[in-house]
């Protein structure tokens, strides 16, 4: 029996567990193709590189949304323009600092749910329901076990935010440019499991982190609260690092994929990975290890 252990010392997000996978085995030409089947690889691209943090080399995987690229090199085209036209010296400082206070940039984005039925005006952005990335997910060629897997974990995040804010699952709304980075990294996460064969998923305890984050709806206390309504009955190991270090898609993964939680099993490891997150500590190397075996 092929077990995977998640030793997320560091937390754990979605792009760290693909990365963690990819870096054990996990074949990303294969992961591109079948998420191909969804149909909407017109508004992503797939990035993997290798990352060193802490000392510790990572994968770190990424899903750069081709339509905020699109906007982000027009709107870099038109500052460009600008300042040739009023100065000749072209030397351009990006001294920018894109680390966020969680592991993954846009997770609380594509979790920012609403009732639908309010009269708040939301017309700036464009929203995928719950039900249509259901619908997206069943109607695919992806394989039976992977859908029912993917689905599992949607189902997961969509009944916990449903739960925070008082609304019914079916009327749980995802913001257009994140639901697209959470259904590559859910569905993604679904085939690597089944492409490795893992029949068995053993989990540590979860760090959360502590302190505070900026979301949609304003200031939250870490964790997140629809990640915490994931995560019961699930050991919570305490941490002393100010930062989300457990995103909603991580804690989802966990909770549908783990059968057991505690120390490491008796194991013998075959392969090892290692995913990085977006944000360094001074502390800890901020990456999620998982450890495949027999």
């Amino acid at each position: 029996m092929k077990t995977l252990y998640i030793d997320c010392f560091s937390g754990i997000s979605g792009d760290m567990f693909i990365g963690a996978l990819l870096d054990a085995g996990g074949d990303l030409d294969l992961l591109q193709e079948e998420l191909k089947k969804l149909q909407i690889n017109n508004e992503y691209e797939l990035k993997r590189k290798t990352v060193v943090k802490n000392g510790i080399t990572a994968v770190k995987f990424d899903v750069l949304l081709l339509q905020q690229a699109n906007k982000d090199a027009h709107l870099h085209e038109q500052t460009h323009e600008h300042e040739h036209s009023h100065s000749h010296d072209h030397t351009h400082h990006h001294d920018h600092d894109h680390d966020h206070d969680h592991n993954h940039d846009h997770d609380h984005e594509h979790l920012h749910t609403h009732d639908h039925q309010s009269n708040q005006g939301h017309h700036h952005h464009e929203h995928r329901a719950y039900k249509d990335i259901v619908r997206l997910i069943e109607n695919s060629a992806l394989d039976d076990k992977v859908k029912q897997t993917a689905l599992a974990i949607f189902r997961k995040i969509g009944e916990a935010e449903g739960k925070i804010h008082g609304i019914p699952l079916d009327r749980v709304h995802f913001h257009e440019v994140g639901a697209v980075d959470s259904i590559v990294d859910i569905v993604g996460a679904a085939i690597l499991i089944h492409q490795l064969h893992i029949s068995k998923v053993v989990c540590s305890a979860v760090p959360v982190g502590i302190g505070k984050i900026r979301i949609d709806h304003g200031i939250y206390p870490v964790p997140a609260p629809a990640t915490l309504e994931m995560l019961k009955g699930i050991p919570i190991e305490q941490s002393h690092i100010r930062a989300e270090l457990t995103t909603p898609t991580g804690a989802a993964i966990v909770a549908v994929l783990g059968e057991s939680f505690g120390p490491m099993p008796s194991l013998n490891v075959e392969f090892v990975g290692y995913g990085a997150g977006t944000k360094t500590f001074q502390e800890q190397p901020n990456v999620l290890r998982v450890m495949i075996g027999e």
